[in-house]
Parts: C-alpha cells; structure tokens; sequence
C-alpha cells in the first residue's frame, strides 16, 4: 500500500509540474503572437509622409512609467523572460 500511494503522489506531482510548465509556454507563445500581430497591424507610413510633431515631454515620461508597467507585469505572470524584458526596457527609454 505505501509502494502504491508514493506512485500515485510521484505521478501528481509530474503531472502537475508538466501543466504548469506547458500553461507558461503557452501563455508567452500568445503573448509573442499577439505582439506580432500587432506589429503586422500596424500601417505603413509612406517616405514621404512627414513624422507627427513630438509630444510635450511630460506626456512622454507617463506613457513610458505605462508601458514599463505593463512590462512589468508580463515578465511576473512568466509572459517575458528577464532578457525579453531588459531588450523593451531598453527599447522604450530608448537607451
């Protein structure tokens, strides 16, 4: 009987581990997706077209405060792996 409960708590914990560890790669493999596709979705600006006039530095520094806390966010949910995260980090303050 012990031999038999030790199989059946090893087999839980296997398949345990196995779901957690496929949940996490499902969840970055969506992430990296949907990021994709929103790179896709965005239109192309034609060369001649002039760049929008830059927004008041204020402005600037709060949305980069947001876009670093959504980072932020994904990398704790297991969305972004830390070099992901350091890669936007340093994309976004644009060092």
């Amino acid at each position: 009987m012990p031999g038999l409960i030790r199989g059946v708590a090893r087999t839980a914990v296997v398949a345990g581990t196995a779901t957690a560890v496929s949940n996490r790669v499902t969840r970055r493999q969506q992430g990296r997706w949907a990021e994709q596709q929103s790179y896709e979705a965005l239109p192309a600006q034609p060369a001649h077209q002039a760049e929008p006039p830059a927004a008041p530095a204020a402005s600037d520094m709060t949305s980069k405060i947001e876009q670093l806390k959504q980072l932020g966010e994904l990398k704790s949910q297991g969305v972004l792996t830390e070099a992901e995260f350091e890669e936007q980090k340093r994309t976004i303050l644009g060092s």
